[in-house]
C-alpha cells in the first residue's frame, strides 16, 4: 500500500510499534433488526449461568521470553549489508532446511535484539513463499532471493525518508519442525544495520485440521470494489462497507442492497480524490458517520439509503480520523491526538462537545460506550474507562496495561451483577483478555482465549451471551460467554484463503464485523469482500 495509512502501518510494524487498520464495532440485541442506534446488550445482565465469583489471574504479558528463536548470528559492518556474508550461519542445523516449507503464507514472529541478545520488542511480519506459481512476497512487496545450500536469503529494497536506501533481509537458520522454519532479519539504512532480530514462522493456512465452517453457513459473497475493505455498517437493509488505499488503489465507500441476503447488489461507490483512507463507519436516524484518515469525520445523508448524499466534514482542521461509535446521542471519533465528543441528538448536525485526550502523544484506536462510560483501547496505553456525563468534565477512571501491548478493541457488558470487558490487542502473541472492570480503578484479569499466538483479533461484537470476533486469518469466531472466566468457542467461519491472489501482508483475512440482528452476521474480508453468514 502506498497511501498515507498503509505506510504508517508498515513504519510502524517494523520499528515495534501497532498501527492497526482497524474498525469500531457496536453491540446490538438480536429482536431489533435493521435498528440504526439500537439499545445495548451491555446494559443487561447477559451471564446468569455465572454467579459473579472468579479466580483473579495474574497478568504475565502476551508472552514470557524464553530467549532468542534462532542460532543464527548478524555480523555488524558486513559489506554489502544485508547479503548473505551479513549472517553467521554456522550454529543452524541446515540439513533440516531441506524440509521448511517452500510456498505458502507464513507469520513470522520477530524478537527484535540490540547487539547484546537481549529481547527490545516484539513484532509480526508476513512471507509468502511464491504460492500457485505466484511472486515471493515479505510483507507485501516483492523479494529478491539467493539460496546458499538449504539456506535461502530474501530482500526487500526501498527509498528512505532521507533519500538513501533500505535493505530488508532475513536469512533461513533451520526447521525445528516441518514446513515451520527459524532465521534471522536485519534492517539495513544507507548500507548500515540498524535493526536486528530472530524470527520464528507459522504457516497461515487453515488451523489444526478445520474444515471451511463448523456452526456457520455461508449465504452470500459479494467482492467490493474498494482496494482494502475495512469496516462495515448495516442499516435500512443495506451495507455499508468503507476501505483504506493500498497499492495505488483508492479505498472510499461502497453501497449494497442487501435486502435479498442471498444477492447483495451493489448500487453505490463514493471515492474523493486524496481522500480515501475510510476505515470506520457508523449510522445513526438518517445519517452516516465515515472515519477519514484526511478529512476526520465525514457525514453523509442516508434518509434514502441507496442513494447517501455527501453533506460535510465535521472537522475544522487536518484530523486523521480512525474509528467512530455512536452511543444514544453521542458520536465519538478517534482521532491521532484523542477522542472527539460531538453530540448527534440531531444527527445530521453534529455538534463537537469536547475532546478526551490522556496520553499526549499516543493515539488510540477503537472504543465503546455505555451510557456515561467510555471504553478506550488507548494502544500502548492500554485499555482505559473514563466517565463522560458532563462532556466538560471528562476524567479517567481507570486503565488496564502491561509491557509490550498494544489494546485495540473491546465490547462491556453485565454479567453476574458484574461489569465485564472483553478486551483484544493486536500483534503476535495477543489474545483475548476478559477483565471485571466493576471497580475501574482496579480491574482484575479473570478469563483468557486464545488461537494461533501468531494470528491476533481485529474486532468484536458482543450480542447477549455471544461474542462475535472478527480474528483476521482465524475468519470469523463465534464464543458462548456465558460464563466470562470461560470463553467457550461454539462457531466459526474460516474467511481467509491462502492461495486468494493478492495477500501478503499481516493485516489479511477477517476484519470487520456486525452483528444487526436481523439474523445474519456481516463481515468484510481484506480481500474476499463482503461476506454475509449465518448460524445454523
Amino acid at each position: 500500500m502506498t497511501t498515507m495509512t498503509w505506510n504508517r502501518v508498515i513504519g510502524y510494524l517494523l520499528v515495534g510499534t501497532f498501527w492497526l487498520t482497524g474498525c469500531s464495532e457496536d453491540s446490538k440485541p438480536t429482536d431489533t433488526p435493521d435498528a440504526a442506534s439500537p439499545e445495548r446488550d451491555a446494559g443487561t445482565d447477559g451471564g446468569s449461568e455465572w454467579d459473579g465469583t472468579f479466580v483473579p489471574l495474574e497478568e504475565h504479558g502476551n508472552r514470557v521470553d524464553t530467549g532468542r528463536y534462532a542460532a543464527c548470528h548478524l555480523i555488524a559492518g558486513a559489506e554489502p549489508c544485508g547479503d548473505f556474508n551479513s549472517f553467521d550461519l554456522s550454529e543452524c542445523d541446515g540439513a533440516s532446511l531441506a524440509q521448511a516449507g517452500q510456498e505458502g503464507t507464513y507469520a513470522l514472529a520477530m524478537r527484535q535484539e540490540d547487539s547484546t541478545g537481549a529481547r527490545v520488542h516484539e513484532f509480526p511480519t508476513v512471507l509468502t513463499l511464491g504460492v500457485d506459481g505466484g511472486p515471493t512476497l515479505f510483507n507485501g512487496k516483492p523479494t529478491t532471493e539467493q539460496r546458499q545450500g538449504n539456506a535461502r536469503l530474501f530482500s526487500t529494497f526501498t527509498s528512505s525518508s532521507d533519500g538513501g536506501t533500505r535493505r530488508v533481509s532475513l536469512a533461513t537458520c533451520e526447521s525445528p519442525q516441518a514446513p515451520e522454519f527459524t532465521g534471522c532479519y536485519l534492517v539495513c539504512s544507507n548500507g548500515r544495520l540498524t535493526t536486528r532480530a530472530t524470527f520464528q514462522s507459522e504457516r497461515l493456512t487453515w488451523a489444526r485440521g478445520e474444515s471451511e465452517a463448523s456452526g456457520l453457513e455461508q449465504v452470500s459473497e459479494r467482492f467490493v470494489n474498494l482496494a482494502m475493505p475495512a469496516d462495515v455498517y448495516v442499516t435500512q437493509n443495506h451495507a455499508y462497507v468503507v476501505g483504506l488505499s493500498r497499492d495505488g488503489q483508492p479505498g472510499g465507500l461502497s453501497v449494497f442492497d442487501v435486502s435479498d441476503k442471498a444477492a447483495p447488489v451493489h448500487v453505490k461507490t463514493f471515492q474523493f480524490p486524496g481522500d480515501t483512507e475510510w476505515n470506520g463507519v457508523w449510522a445513526k436516524d438518517g445519517a452516516l458517520y465515515v472515519a477519514s484518515a484526511h478529512r476526520g469525520v465525514l457525514l453523509f445523508d442516508i434518509r434514502h439509503p441507496a442513494d447517501p448524499q455527501f453533506l460535510r466534514s465535521l472537522s475544522t482542521g487536518n484530523d486523521s480520523v480512525h474509528t467512530v461509535f455512536v452511543e444514544g446521542n453521542r458520536l465519538y471519533a478517534t482521532d491521532l491526538a484523542g477522542v472527539i465528543l460531538y453530540d448527534v441528538s440531531n444527527a445530521l448536525e453534529p455538534i463537537e462537545l469536547n475532546r478526551y485526550a490522556p496520553y499526549p502523544g499516543v493515539d488510540p484506536h477503537d472504543m465503546f460506550a455505555i451510557g456515561d462510560r467510555l471504553y478506550v483501547n488507548y494502544t500502548s496505553e492500554g485499555f482505559t474507562v473514563a466517565d463522560v456525563s458532563d462532556p466538560q468534565n471528562l476524567r479517567t477512571l481507570g486503565a488496564y496495561n502491561f509491557p509490550n501491548h498494544y489494546s485495540h478493541a473491546n465490547a462491556v457488558g453485565t454479567f453476574g451483577g458484574r461489569t465485564i470487558a472483553f478486551t483484544g490487542g493486536e500483534g503476535a502473541f495477543e489474545h483475548l483478555r476478559v477483565l471485571d472492570i466493576t471497580e475501574p480503578a482496579h480491574m482484575v484479569k479473570i478469563g483468557v482465549f486464545q488461537l494461533r499466538p501468531l494470528v491476533s483479533i481485529h474486532n468484536m461484537v458482543l450480542v447477549g451471551k455471544r461474542l462475535y470476533l472478527s480474528w483476521y486469518q482465524e475468519g470469523v469466531r463465534v464464543l458462548d460467554v456465558s460464563n466470562p472466566t470461560q470463553p467457550r468457542q461454539v462457531a466459526y467461519f474460516n474467511t481467509f484463503r491462502e492461495s486468494y491472489p493478492g495477500r501478503g501482508g499481516y493485516f489479511e483475512g477477517a476484519i470487520g464485523i456486525r452483528v444487526p440482528g436481523d439474523g445474519y452476521i456481516y463481515t468484510v474480508d481484506t480481500l474476499r469482500g463482503l461476506l454475509i453468514l449465518r448460524e445454523k
